[in-house]
């Protein structure tokens, strides 16, 4: 059993200010001395960016459908390893999930494996007495959530968080904080949502300085510590990448009960020590590829890789000794422009024949190009901006043999996007055949290359990392 005293930030709804609670909580307990882990519940990159700035330590997600509900509280306990606190943000309202499945994915969901009391954040800006109905009816809904307090996001004035406080009084729901409104915590949007921290670093060091000192001044950070102590042991033990390694078989199951990819019970790490040496793979970085969960790259590290770090915008060549390469999400679109300037890397890349996976925007870098502008061209296709929003989780199931799962192999991944890629006369197979929430086929795979719009957490099926990192070392020898 592993005690760790933790809380859990979540709101009615969307919008009512969960990511300034959290990660100016974070930044003020951080400031106070204690080691804090940051974690977000579901599939989202950003906000977790901001949480990792705001505490020196990577942001994680917790994310029953893309995981496993059995794997939350391990992947927690990982994440939060010889931390003093740890601040788990929510996602969406506290019992919205995964649509048509109950509670799962969902904040509640999160905040009950963990065992950890929630802190809800109200948005009071056009509400008075009504407040306490609203907390009541939250936090008797589900008495398997245990909510702690309340904290008031865009109070108006003294009089108003009187009134607010009287009210939520006679609820009997403590209230542990009370923001008043302020533009300066705003985070400027797109069209995908908050702009990551990686492309504004500096700003997002000022705004989470900004939120920290309002949580400061309007928090009760001694009963937040108090009710993150609350928190009871978890009988769980920490996730471990090369304990998930070595447990990965052909045939394990998958979070749902389906069976997963891969082809043997042998790790990455066998491979690259009977070759004498471990394969380098190049993961894509920098500001216009941020999107990773940490435990991925954990995950290569543990099969056997040299992960090495390089940025498509500044550098001219890939990581010496290249023996494959993983491209990652994030907003090439945006960086468009200067990834098509950097023609030398571009070339590096069309004329590398070693295995590549990427997700998303590395999709969107290796075709030919992207609104005009030019880029890899290891894909016959095309990808422009549309108006339209493609989100949601997807089941999928393996169409071929590739770097990264065996044909029939089924996964569960992420779909986040306002592109589209038209594929050429000469282009790759589809890698991906999805089966829920609809049916249709997506990416590409073909030889030692595998690109999709789907983001994955490995830590559901490490044999896809084994698998990769075992297509590397083999063809680093060759």
């Amino acid at each position: 059993m592993t005690s760790v005293p933790r809380l859990v930030v979540a709101a009615p709804a969307s919008g009512s200010g969960k990511t300034t609670v959290a990660t100016g909580l974070m930044a003020a307990f951080a400031a106070r001395g204690l080691s804090v882990s940051p974690h977000k519940v579901g599939p989202d990159y950003i906000d977790p960016g901001y949480h990792a700035l705001a505490t020196g330590r990577p942001g994680r997600n917790l994310d029953p459908f893309l995981s496993g509900e059995q794997r939350v509280a391990p992947l927690f306990l990982h994440g939060a390893a010889g931390c003093e606190l740890a601040v788990v943000e929510g996602v969406m309202g506290l019992f919205d999930g995964v649509s048509g499945r109950g509670e799962l994915g969902s904040t509640a969901q999160v905040a009950k494996l963990l065992r950890a009391p929630v802190v809800l954040v109200v948005d009071a800006a056009s509400q008075a007495r009504s407040v306490a109905a609203l907390v009541h009816g939250f936090a008797s809904w589900d008495t398997g959530v245990r909510i702690g307090g309340v904290i008031l996001n865009r109070v108006g004035s003294d009089r108003h968080e009187a009134v607010l406080r009287e009210a939520l009084d006679e609820a009997g729901v403590p209230v542990l904080g009370a923001l008043r409104r302020d533009d300066a915590l705003r985070v400027p949007s797109r069209h995908l949502g908050l702009v990551p921290a990686a492309e504004r670093r500096a700003e997002a060091a000022v705004w989470i300085g900004a939120a920290a000192e309002r949580v400061r001044a309007g928090c009760d950070l001694a009963a937040l510590w108090a009710l993150a102590r609350s928190a009871p042991p978890l009988e769980a033990e920490a996730w471990s990448a090369a304990e998930a390694l070595d447990a990965a078989s052909g045939d394990g199951p998958l979070p749902d009960g389906d069976p997963a990819s891969g082809d043997g019970p042998r790790a990455g790490r066998d491979v690259a020590a009977a070759n004498g040496r471990r394969p380098v793979v190049a993961v894509a970085a920098g500001a216009a590829f941020s999107f990773a969960y940490p435990e991925n790259t954990e995950l290569l590290a543990a099969a056997g890789a040299d992960v090495v770090h390089f940025d498509p915008l500044a550098d001219e060549d890939l990581p010496e000794d290249t023996a494959g390469i993983v491209v990652g999400g994030g907003f090439p679109e945006v960086h468009a422009p200067a990834l098509s300037a950097n023609a030398p890397l571009r070339a590096r890349i069309a004329a590398f024949r070693g295995p590549v996976a990427a997700e998303c925007a590395g999709l969107l870098y290796l075709v030919r190009d992207l609104d005009g502008a030019g880029m890899c061209g290891v894909l016959d296709a095309t990808a422009t901006m549309t108006d339209r929003l493609t989100l949601g989780y997807r089941e999928a199931v393996a169409l071929g043999d590739s770097v990264l799962t065996a044909e029939g192999g089924r996964i569960r991944g992420h779909e986040f996007h306002r592109t589209q890629v038209r594929p050429g006369p000469s282009a790759a197979p589809p890698a991906w055949g999805f089966t829920h929430p609809e049916r249709r086929t997506e990416g590409f795979a073909v030889g030692n290359l595998h690109a999709s719009y789907l983001h994955l957490h490995w830590s559901a099926d490490p044999s896809l990392a084994r698998r990769f990192v075992e297509r590397c070392a083999a063809w680093a020898c060759v």
